[in-house]
């Protein structure tokens, strides 16, 4: 079983741009990524809610939870904990200075070059930092709906603090929880609740209780911490994307989410984008044996954090997007010159200077 953890993250600045185009010019296309938009919300409201939602957005997974690719995960994956520094700083010359810094711990033999085993090694370390974040934010999740302290929460406490986050007076919810009177609650909500309860009973180990311990919570919260609600996240986005009901996957299930009216030819890039970069993942990543079908146990070993064997395809994928000498290894100039990739910052320029300052 994975042990590990998930935060959430900065939006980026293709994300965010994304976003803008289809609020601005009122574009109806593909369903909203919601891990995006509640990352706004969160910005707006203060994160109350995000302490009791399960996050849509799984740092260092490579799809969000409503199926839609995760676009910062290849910055998740080089940085770790460093990726906040990188979005909050500004100034290029600071950030080069930074990833001169990760570029020497990367390279462990000092061969002033880096191959597809360090840059393995390094992602299954920044994911256990993701993993250990994810742990550490649980504590205090968990502490804000356990308030008796007695280590178990109920789904009905776990119900009345959602339902207060979302406006509802506790103290009357609670009252009429536990008189079993009927809560009178919006349709949307009672479906999120639904599909809530649906994550709770997964969650609950062996012998179930419907109490969900610490850990237990975590799984709740994140389910790339265990390896049965992994499996149940992705039977989800089978059944959200899989037309026929054959429980797998086609190229066309895959990309052919519901397109709306595109009225400019920007939005029509930003579609046209969406399904080439879907395309590409299913035909050169998603689908292991190339046989045209993802199965759920394809899709669960590729969405799987803590898998050696993906993490070392990545490190290859990786090297291979700035591999400019063809060597295999990537050198301290192609990171440079190829550093919103990995970083999601634009050191272009001062890539060339490298040798002189260092």
């Amino acid at each position: 079983m994975p042990s590990g953890a998930v935060s959430l993250h900065a939006l980026s600045s293709f994300s965010l741009s994304l976003v803008l185009v289809f609020l601005v010019l009122g574009v109806c296309g593909r369903p909203a990524n919601n891990s995006v938009l509640r990352e706004k919300e969160k910005g707006k409201e203060g994160g109350e809610e995000q302490e009791l939602l399960p996050p849509d957005h799984l740092t260092g997974v490579k799809l969000e939870r409503d199926g839609h690719l995760n676009r910062d995960f290849h910055h998740e994956l080089f940085l770790g904990r460093d990726r906040d520094e990188f979005e909050e700083d500004t100034e290029p010359r600071r950030n080069r200075r930074k990833l001169v810094v990760i570029f020497d711990k990367v390279d462990i033999n000092n061969d002033k070059k880096i191959s597809a085993k360090e840059m393995q090694r390094w992602i299954m370390e920044k994911t256990d930092e993701h993993f250990q974040e994810a742990v550490e934010e649980n504590k205090i999740h968990f502490r804000a709906v356990d308030p008796d302290g007695d280590g178990h929460v109920s789904w009905d406490e776990y119900k009345i603090k959602f339902l207060a986050s979302k406006g509802f007076n506790e103290q009357e919810i609670a009252e009429k929880i536990k008189n079993n009177e009927e809560l009178k609650i919006d349709e949307e909500t009672q479906e999120v609740l639904d599909n809530l309860k649906d994550r709770w009973y997964q969650a609950d180990n062996p012998p179930p209780d419907l109490l969900l311990s610490e850990q237990e919570f975590l799984s709740f919260l994140h389910p790339e911490h265990s390896r049965g609600m992994l499996h149940f996240m992705v039977q989800e986005i089978i059944r959200d994307l899989d037309q026929d009901g054959d429980k797998k996957l086609t190229l066309p299930e895959f990309i052919s989410l519901p397109v709306g009216t595109v009225e400019n030819q920007q939005a029509q890039d930003i579609d046209d984008d969406w399904v080439r970069d879907r395309r590409k993942e299913f035909q050169e990543v998603i689908d292991a044996n190339r046989d045209g079908i993802v199965t759920m146990e394809e899709l669960e070993e590729y969405m799987d954090p803590m898998n050696e064997h993906n993490a070392l395809n990545e490190a290859r994928q990786m090297i291979a997007v700035a591999d400019e000498n063809q060597n295999h290894h990537l050198e301290l100039e192609e990171i440079l010159k190829y550093s919103e990739y990995f970083t999601g910052s634009k050191l272009m320029d001062y890539a060339r200077n490298v040798h002189e300052e260092f």
